[in-house]
Formats: C-alpha cells, structure tokens, sequence
C-alpha cells in the first residue's frame, strides 16, 4: 500500500508534546525516595512514549518541492534530493530490504539516476543499504576522510557491546514489552545488516567540500559529534540542512549504554552551533521527522547547542569543584528554558549518562577520592553489609521490604549485595532483582534504560546470566 506525503509536521507535534510536559510531566516521589530525572509515573511514562512514536511513523516527507525524506522504513531516515539530470541520496539505512522499501516509495517522486551517495557518518544504521540505490551507472559516495571510526577502536569488547546492545535497544523483547528506541521504532528489519554497504569513492577533508552535483549545488561540512567521522549537508539554494546523528528530536546520546569510546561532546555542541548559524529554513535530521519551519528549525539547533554545553560546562566546574561522578549525575540539570522543548527530552540520550561520561571522558575512572582507590572486593563489601544490618536474614528483609515499599532502585542495590552471601537465599534475589527491574523499566521514558531494564529482567528469568553477571 502507497505511503503519502504526510500533512503531519514536526511543529505540531512539538506543539502537543510542549502541551503533554506541561500537563503530566511532574517529579514523582515514591516512599520519600526522588526518582531519577526519566522516572515518571507508569501511565506517563507510556504516554510520553507513544507520543514520541509519531516521530518516526513510516512516510514520505515532502521537505521541499525537490528534497524528500523517507522515515520509519527503518531506525534512521533516508533522504532523495531531485536535481536536473539525477538525484542525491543522503544515508542509506541498515540493510538492502529497507533501503529497498524506501526506495520504492521514494521513486514515485522521482525516476531519475541517482548520481551520488552521502554517508553522514559510519554507524550501520546509515551506510548498510547503499546497493539498493544503484542503478546502471555506478554513482559517487561521499564520505570523510576519516570514515569508519564511528565506534572508535575499542573492537576487543564487541562481544560484550553485542549483548549490550541487545538490551539497549530491547531487541529480544516480546511484543508485549516493546514500545521504541527513543529515535527509532521498536521493530526494524536487521537480518541483512550491511550487506548492501558500498565503500566511499570521494573523501572529505576537514576543509569540507562546495560543488554542484546533478545540477543541485552542495556542501559538505565535517562535523564531529555523534561520531568523530560526523559531517552535515548545506543545499544553500534550498536552505535545507541535513545533520546526520548531531541532531533528532531528543536529548543527544552524548553516551550510549551499549558502550562506546568517549564522544566529544564540546565538539558536538560546536558543530551544532555551526549549523545553526546556517540559518536553515528546513531541518533533516538522521533520525525522527524533518523541521519544516526556519524559526523552529533555528531555534531547535541553538538550543541543542546550550543544552550539551550546559551539561559540559556544569560537569566541568563540578569536577573542578571536587566532585565525583556519582554526585554530579544527580545535581548537573538542563538549564530551566530548556527542560520543556520537545527536542531535548531524554527519550534517548540522558544528562545523568552524559555527565559520568564527561567525567571519564576527560578524568578517567578515579573520581579523586582515596576511599575508592582500592573499594573492597563485592564479595566482602557484601558481607560486611549483611553484619551492618544484623546479619543476612535482615538484610534479606531490608531487601523485600524495598521491593514491597516499590523503592525499586534500593531493592535492586541490596539484591546485589545479598546474592554474593553464601548463606543467603540467592533465588530470592534473583526474584527481587527481576521484579524490581521490571518496576523501574515501568516507570522510565529513556527508551534505552527501559529496554535494558526489561532485556536484562528477561536474561535473568531465562537463567541466561551467570552468577558472574548476576
């Protein structure tokens, strides 16, 4: 069945969404204990996730009367720009049957060769369905010149980043449990994953690149953000930018809970405070619904720009200040004209994982105090924990009365402690750990901590999690 050009904006739905904080979005307190910032109400919680998922329905988004968008054929968008004897295609999705899909769609728009390929950067969800947009003549694909460090260097840990990611993105999850990834639908076609990638032909220097491609000037400018092979597209005559992974309509993943190596998030805020001074009139992101509207698409840019660099610069003068990670999570917040704009809620990235991330990024794993030089082994922690509470039967009881009292958070810490007790019943905290996940995942709007809340539940059910994990 034919996908329409939708009437549907980005504007309205940040509109409703602005309405939606206004009138449901409060700090929840449950048995006198503050949730974290992403931990609302149930019924909230799932709301604000539906309503998130209009960002990335399947459609065709007509930007311009020559530059069209393709969302929700897959995690990411893919772009056609219609010039005078071909077409440009910006990102290419995971996989061929995706891209295909999106493709089809497309092409009722235009049937003309495509001419050129734009990776904006090297995560998968980009560049794996590249083959599905040549034709007869082979087009050039245009990248940076320093294409493919996405995930950094850090490919020994990809079998842990594999499992992780899993539960990230909720993957395994049944129907039942899914809602979505933040900037992605919960369900994407993934068994061909990169098998229709085409390597680069035309590298781009840090200089960037000014041309004119199927009559359509173009401009390429290197970014680094999201990844450190980052850049964002300028059509000058159409005022439309495409900005690749620097910006969608949440709060950015300056750090992904998949694992990865440190993102710059100064960088970032820099880029995306160069896009802005572009003036666009359109705004593609790489992933949720393009803006379509020059004071909004203006304003989402700038104010995406202070947002990180507010984070940044508050987790700096913290560190400088003396204080460790765990500290600055709690206390680093968006700045108050920021913590209702649509684009910036945390349905994917989140401030608390940004400022850790910050911490380590520029500081390392030390936090500077001498207690944690040397921390006691969990195992013994564990035990001198269980002495502190009267021995392992209260403790035992401290950990049930936090899971009845649904302070989900503590039930989940005292469970760690309780399930390296040898004389301890390590069922039951497996049980507690289980449910206490499953009552945090309730409650979170962050996508990724909710999957990885439900996924790692699910692990722990099925006996797939050993005690090492466990």
């Amino acid at each position: 069945m034919p996908h329409p050009i939708t009437q549907i904006t980005a504007e309205k739905m940040f509109a409703i969404q602005r309405l939606f904080i206004a009138t449901s979005l409060v700090t929840t307190f449950i048995s006198g204990t503050v949730l974290a910032d992403t931990q609302v109400d149930p019924k909230t919680a799932l709301k604000m996730l539906n309503a998130q998922q209009q960002q990335f329905e399947r459609q065709i988004v007509k930007v311009t009367d020559n530059v069209f968008t393709a969302v929700g054929y897959h995690g990411a968008n893919t772009s056609m720009i219609v010039g005078t004897d071909g077409v440009i295609i910006i990102d290419t999705l995971f996989g061929p049957s995706s891209a295909t899909e999106a493709y089809e769609d497309l092409r009722k728009h235009s049937s003309k060769p495509v001419k050129a390929i734009v990776y904006t950067h090297s995560h998968g969800d980009h560049i794996g369905g590249a083959q599905a947009f040549v034709g007869e003549e082979p087009p050039e694909i245009y990248a940076t010149d320093n294409f493919g460090i996405a995930e950094g260097i850090n490919e020994v840990a990809d079998p842990v980043k594999m499992k992780r990611n899993i539960r990230q993105f909720g993957r395994k999850l049944s129907p039942v449990y899914q809602t979505n990834r933040g900037v992605a639908p919960a369900v994407t076609k993934d068994g061909d994953r990169g098998k229709g990638f085409l390597p680069p032909t035309v590298k781009i220097s840090s200089e960037g690149l000014q041309t004119v491609i199927a009559g359509v000037p173009i401009e390429f400018h290197v970014g680094p953000g999201e990844t450190n092979d980052a850049m964002y597209i300028w059509l000058p005559n159409e005022k439309v930018l495409f900005a690749g992974d620097n910006f969608y309509s949440s709060f950015p993943n300056l750090y992904a809970i998949r694992g990865t190596a440190y993102r710059d998030v100064l960088k970032w805020s820099e880029s995306v405070g160069k896009m802005a001074e572009l003036n666009p009139e359109y705004l593609v992101p790489g992933h949720t619904m393009p803006i379509r509207d020059a004071s909004t698409a203006v304003a989402a840019l700038s104010n995406y720009s202070e947002a990180i660099r507010s984070v940044y610069d508050q987790t700096v003068r913290g560190i400088n200040a003396g204080k460790g990670p765990d500290q600055l999570a709690h206390e680093v917040k968006l700045p108050e004209h920021l913590s209702n704009e649509p684009y910036l809620i945390e349905f994917y990235g989140s401030v608390p994982h940004a400022v850790r991330a910050i911490y380590a990024g520029l500081l390392g794993w030390f936090d500077g105090n001498p207690t944690t030089l040397s921390p006691l082994a969990p195992k013994i922690k564990a035990r001198k924990m269980a002495d502190l509470a009267g021995g392992t039967q209260k403790l035992t009881q401290q950990m049930q009365t936090a899971l009845a009292t649904e302070d989900y958070q503590w039930a989940l810490e005292l469970s760690d402690h309780v399930k390296w007790l040898d004389d301890a019943d390590r069922e039951l905290a497996r049980k507690v750990k289980i449910a206490a996940l499953r009552g945090l995942a309730a409650r979170e709007y962050n996508a990724p901590n909710r999957n990885y809340y439900l996924s790692y539940a699910n692990e722990l059910e099925s006996d797939q999690l050993s005690e090492i994990w466990f």
